[in-house]
């Protein structure tokens, strides 16, 4: 089973990291290449050719999962907004709403990986980077955690075999939507200190 008629090297590669995924939600880490490279119609020799190793393919998965992920909070973010929270809605939204769906894969994949210490690393480094972005979004503190830690704790329902799309969950996420447009509401409440 050589190279499909008509697709590209690029097209390939890419194809070869959805076969991985797939096959890694399936059989797990311990997916074989034989059984990514038929998830992708390519032989193994194939899938040699574009990742020399499993390890190169699982860290070109990752890399573009982030990367997936960081495109969906990009898509999410509104060009006419341009008060502080700007990011932290983008990222609410990528997350919770059900256009999210990818977005909550990705980060389900990645999370099946790290196991790996090589993709924990990037992980980690990279959850630094979107925490760093958050940080500079201009939000209060304390919103910014309470909100941030709301959405990752709804996201990760469906992990759990649960919906995240319930009419709860919707008025949730339009509530943490409205606090990063009107933090001082946050400071309005009677918090112990």
């Amino acid at each position: 089973m050589g190279r499909t008629a008509g697709r590209s090297p690029e097209e390939t590669r890419r194809a070869l990291l959805t076969a991985a995924g797939e096959a890694i939600r399936v059989r797990g880490i311990h997916a074989s290449l034989d059984e990514i490279a038929r998830f992708a119609g390519v032989s193994k020799g194939g899938l040699i050719y574009h990742f020399a190793s499993k390890d190169e393919l699982i860290m070109g998965l990752v890399h573009a999962e982030l990367a997936a992920f960081q495109a969906s909070v990009d898509a999410a973010l509104d060009p006419d907004d341009t008060a502080p929270g700007r990011l932290t809605r983008a990222y609410i939204r990528a997350v919770l709403t059900p256009a999210g769906d990818e977005a909550r894969e990705s980060l389900a994949l990645i999370t099946q990986l790290m196991t790996l210490p090589a993709v924990a690393e990037v992980a980690r480094a990279d959850a630094e980077r979107i925490d760093a972005a958050l940080a500079a979004d201009g939000l209060p503190e304390d919103v910014l955690a309470l909100v941030v830690a709301a959405a990752d704790g709804m996201s990760s329902a469906p992990l759990w075999g649960a919906s995240a799309q319930t009419p709860a969950h919707h008025r949730l996420a339009e509530r943490l939507l409205h606090l990063t447009r009107h933090p001082a509401l946050w400071q309005d409440l009677d918090w112990p200190r």
